[in-house]
């Protein structure tokens, strides 16, 4: 199985208020290796759902607490290196203080897993370290929080901003095929086709150059 969703459930807490959320985390891979985005709120179902399979990378598309609040559970069991973009530190050490990330994460970069190239693409906006990953082979995107079904991902808290999260869409994600699949961090999956009209009207009615 080439990709597999696991979801699980908690509260994003950010700027003194907390959210109910349900987050979902990808595995890429197949039969003997697997890279994680994101891991959110439970190690458990997400070491479930590796079934003893080699983790090349716990990989997170952001720092907000709800992405990120099992990783170092999850590296202590599955003994993976953390990923996270710099950009998004100061929202790591809200929730690990005495921890690290293992790597930094960079635009252009590749990820590999299983026979899988993963490109990097780094689009801040919703927070400043924010990125999606895209699958060279088959061209679907993981979106983390960057692009959701119905539109861009939020703004207007501590760290976000709508402009920068809408010229990342538009210039690099909106660049893709519309019929691309994404995979967001939470509910159901898109395409960039279907989201192309929402991001440009968006656009349009901020001005943005």
């Amino acid at each position: 199985m080439p990709l597999e969703l696991v979801t699980t459930d908690g509260l994003f807490r950010l700027d003194g208020g907390e959210w109910e959320v349900t987050n979902n985390i990808w595995l890429m891979g197949n039969d003997r290796e697997v890279l994680v985005i994101d891991a959110a709120h439970d190690h458990a179902p997400i070491v479930e759902a590796v079934a003893g399979r080699r983790v090349t990378a716990i990989v997170l598309t952001h720092g907000h607490n709800d992405h990120i609040n099992s990783a170092v559970a999850l590296r202590d069991l599955v003994d993976a290196p953390i990923m996270l973009h710099p950009d998004d530190r100061m929202l790591w050490d809200m929730v690990y203080a005495d921890d690290t990330p293992d790597r930094d994460l960079a635009h252009g970069a590749t990820l590999r897993v299983a026979g899988h190239e993963l490109g990097v693409i780094h689009t801040p906006g919703h927070s400043p370290g924010s990125c999606c990953f895209r699958d060279e082979g088959s061209g679907l995107v993981f979106s983390g929080d960057t692009l959701f079904n119905g539109g861009p991902g939020a703004t207007g808290r501590t760290f976000s901003h709508e402009p920068t999260i809408l010229r990342s869409i538009r210039d690099l994600l909106l660049a893709l095929p519309d019929e691309t699949v994404v995979h967001t961090g939470h509910g159901d999956s898109t395409t960039i086709g279907a989201e192309r009209p929402t991001v440009l009207a968006r656009i349009s009615e901020l001005g943005i150059n």
